[in-house]
């Protein structure tokens, strides 16, 4: 077990400068002595002048190993690594909003806030309730507002509400914001005093049954999807949430930009405001901060941090 092949012979290199290239990445990357480090290729039409492209091959002796690219300078004396990142996509293509209700501007407002919501999670509620008013007051059809469901495994409503707003998006868009409204602001009364998860659920069918006879939904349409409770919507919310890595809710996507958190509205304004002035638009004039520490009714205080925890398992 101890004896093995000869180095092979790289074009362009000595011997002795593959070794040296092979014993840095060793011990810059602490790589472990059962795993091979070994410069495999050289070639010389590196992306920056004066480098060479080379190859440093990495695996457990006797496997398949991985390859790493490197830069390594013509003179021997520089190893570099260079990571490039694609420019290509617009980053408001990181979230779509297709099929989702949304509020503010049309589908060609130059900008789009993508938010992954819990309707029982508090900080989502405060945001809800304060932040996006303001936002709405100050920028009207220049933003779109969209919400994504990502009910959190700690909240034992949260899914059977996404459920129901769903079913009412379904048939109209006002009778979804009336519904989650509704929920952001009187979510601490849903289940009673005991927080009975039998009469919250109760108490969410009806609160979905009401908003919809007030928008003249559908009775029997809605009434059919409520008693289906089907999670397809709402997993997919979930499965995509997930691919994004996200943790807590609310997490904000401002034209592709994350903001994770109750964070302060000034930085909400921020990201809107940059992200207007790269379509070419003029953002509107500072208006006062309102003031986020006030207090509200059914919710807690404000936090800096999101709502986090997994959230449930996606399903089928």
């Amino acid at each position: 077990m101890g004896c093995r092949a000869q180095r092979p012979a790289v074009a362009g290199l000595t011997p002795d400068l593959a070794r040296r290239i092979e014993v840095t990445i060793r011990t810059r990357a602490s790589i472990p002595f059962n795993y091979q480090v070994q410069v495999t290729d050289l070639h010389p039409d590196a992306a920056m002048p004066n480098y060479n492209d080379v190859t440093v091959t990495v695996g457990e002796y006797g496997k398949p190993g991985k390859p790493l690219n490197l830069l390594l300078s013509k003179d021997g004396n520089t190893l570099a690594q260079m990571t490039t990142f694609d420019l290509t996509k617009d980053p408001r293509d990181t979230v779509s909003d297709a099929g989702r209700p949304a509020r503010g501007g049309s589908e060609k407002a130059p900008v789009r806030i993508v938010v992954f919501d819990d309707l029982e999670c508090p900080f989502c509620a405060r945001m809800h309730e304060q932040m996006f008013p303001a936002i709405l007051n100050r920028y009207g059809d220049q933003v779109r507002i969209v919400y994504k469901d990502f009910p959190l495994s700690q909240h034992p409503w949260a899914i059977h509400a996404a459920i129901n707003a769903d079913c009412l998006g379904d048939q109209n868009t006002a009778a979804y914001w009336s519904y989650v409204d509704h929920l952001h602001a009187q979510a601490a009364s849903i289940g009673g005093e005991e927080h009975s998860l039998t009469a919250a659920k109760i108490q969410l069918d009806k609160i979905a049954t009401d908003t919809g006879s007030a928008d003249k939904l559908d009775a029997s349409k809605l009434q059919a999807c409520i008693a289906k409770q089907d999670e397809t919507p709402v997993t997919a919310g979930l499965r995509e949430g997930e691919s994004l890595n996200i943790n807590g809710v609310p997490a904000l996507y401002i034209n592709g930009e994350t903001i994770s958190g109750a964070a302060p509205i000034e930085f909400v304004y921020r990201a809107v405001d940059d992200a207007l002035l790269a379509q070419g638009v003029t953002p509107p004039p500072a208006v006062p901060l309102p003031d986020l520490n006030a207090p509200a009714p059914a919710t807690p205080p404000a936090a800096a941090a999101p709502d986090s925890a997994k959230p449930p398992a996606a399903t089928k």
